[in-house]
């Protein structure tokens, strides 16, 4: 027996050997089958040489399907589609042109699943390159050897038949280490808490490998796993098994996934983790927004229901104390001429009525909800100390939120008049349907503090209706109060 002959039966028995202990060690991988289907193939060459190069189908499916056993993406299949034809095309016809394509092939898609993964899993992902590289590498040393008549037939033999048993056991060794297990499951991890926007059945399917990977979460009311769109996830196929997720003894979800990977049950126990992980989280963040949008919901109706008992206040005293002050000043007027008594009398009259409109317009003055925001921020610029230039040509806006906007102009004139120095103030108002934006401003000298009581007053009244006020107030230049209001209802 020739050292080639001998050589071809030691990387055949490689071949073989360690697909069967990968197959034994690690079921849950087809790379132990694809190992032995290599190591069948290549015996079948030696033994008919016409068929010398079919172990390359198999190991190219190897390479790239590493370290499942599963193809990702369409550019693998269809290298591995390459390098079955070839193998096959081979045994009627050969051609140095094949092994060249092929070995670009395998690069190009080796390149193509590394790149595709990321953190702990790319460095896992190393030895896989290496190996598919170095197997390319030999198939285009033995395709270029023969397009340019090297005649180094022996040495490019030798160094193919070590190669593929060299990157056969560095993948095996790789195998058993377990570490693209751990590396999986790390990168799901993390791209779990990241919260990557392709959701957790995408995450699963990479770190499974196995793109038919569902996963359903239980839904009481239905009695049933749902999936990602919506639908009952089918759980009595055949060749699908499921993993179930529980915490204690409640449901949480079902993972569907192929029955071959429930032989690494480091893999299912980790995934079953990341699940429970995960889906808890998003039941406690749904729970957490719930109970903020009730929160917001509460304060917006306490701000609307105090905004209705003052527009009852309102009422009232223009039906009550206002109508009794003008009947009784009336009424002394018609006793007669005056005398110092009446008028004493009167003047305490109008002082009282005039204590009632200030005392109204606290609460809600009458000219708003006469004539709405435009005529209120008019007569309220009649009383500012400072000019002021209005600029509010809106239709009737919600009552909560008209009130709003006329308090924090309000409250921004009576800082201005107060504290700011200015010669001059303005108020604009714009509404656009969807919100409406007021701008108080003036020319003093800037500086007003963001934490008075005023301002965090109006700034929870504001909040409170889910809208925003922004101040901007540089020393020296001057003060720009923004009440920011969303119109939740239509305007009147």
């Amino acid at each position: 027996m020739s050292v080639v002959s001998a050589l071809d039966l030691l990387v055949g028995a490689v071949v073989l050997g360690s697909g069967a202990v990968a197959w034994r060690t690690r079921p849950g991988s087809r790379v132990g089958l694809l190992m032995v289907l290599a190591g069948l193939a290549w015996f079948a060459g030696y033994l008919t040489p016409s068929l010398v190069f079919l172990h390359r189908g198999p190991l190219t499916h190897l390479h790239l399907a590493y370290p499942t056993g599963r193809l990702r993406g369409p550019l693998s299949w269809v290298a591995v589609a390459a390098a079955y034809l070839a193998a096959i095309t081979e045994a009627f016809a050969r051609s140095p042109w094949l092994q060249v394509i092929l070995a670009a092939l395998v690069v190009v898609t080796a390149f193509q699943v590394f790149g595709r993964t990321s953190g702990p899993a790319r460095v896992a992902a190393r030895p896989a390159l290496l190996a598919a590289c170095a197997f390319a590498l030999v198939l285009l040393l033995g395709g270029v050897n023969q397009l340019f008549a090297w005649r180094l037939d022996l040495p490019v033999l030798l160094a193919y038949d070590t190669v593929v048993a060299l990157v056969v056991v560095v993948l095996l060794v790789d195998l058993l280490r377990g570490g693209w297990t751990d590396a999986a499951l790390a990168e799901l991890v993390t791209n779990v808490g990241r919260g990557l926007p392709t959701g957790l059945r995408a995450q699963l399917r990479r770190a499974m490998g196995d793109p038919a990977v569902e996963i359903g979460l239980w839904r009481a009311d239905r009695g049933s796993y749902v999936a990602e769109d919506g639908t009952v996830l089918d759980l009595t196929g055949d060749n699908r098994a499921a993993t179930r997720v529980d915490e204690g003894d409640e449901p949480l979800a079902v993972v569907a996934h192929d029955p071959v990977l429930l032989g690494d049950p480091e893999l299912i126990a980790g995934v079953a983790s990341v699940v429970r992980l995960a889906v808890s989280n998003n039941r406690l963040n749904a729970e957490i927004d719930a109970a903020v949008t009730e929160l917001r919901a509460s304060r917006r109706r306490l701000v609307e229901i105090g905004d209705a008992q003052c527009r009852r206040l309102e009422a009232v005293l223009v039906a009550g104390p206002y109508e009794q002050l003008d009947l009784a000043a009336g009424i002394l007027r018609e006793c007669g001429p005056l005398n110092g008594e009446r008028d004493r009398l009167l003047i305490e009259l109008h002082a009282a009525r005039a204590e009632m409109d200030a005392f109204a317009r606290g609460v809600r003055p009458p000219s708003l909800a006469a004539g709405g925001l435009s005529a209120a921020l008019r007569e309220l610029a009649q009383r500012s100390a400072v000019p002021v230039t209005v600029t509010a040509d809106v239709r009737r806006l919600p009552p909560a939120v008209e009130a709003a906007v006329y308090f924090c102009c309000s409250e921004g004139l009576a800082n201005i008049a107060k504290h700011a120095g200015a010669t001059a103030a303005s108020i604009e108002i714009t509404a656009d349907g969807r919100k409406v934006v007021a701008h108080i401003g003036d020319d003093g000298g800037g500086g007003a503090d963001r934490r008075s009581a005023g301002l965090r007053g109006l700034a929870d009244r504001v909040e409170a209706l889910d809208g925003i006020l922004t101040v901007v107030s540089p020393p020296g230049g001057g003060t720009q109060l923004v009440v920011s209001l969303p119109l939740a209802g239509k305007e009147e």
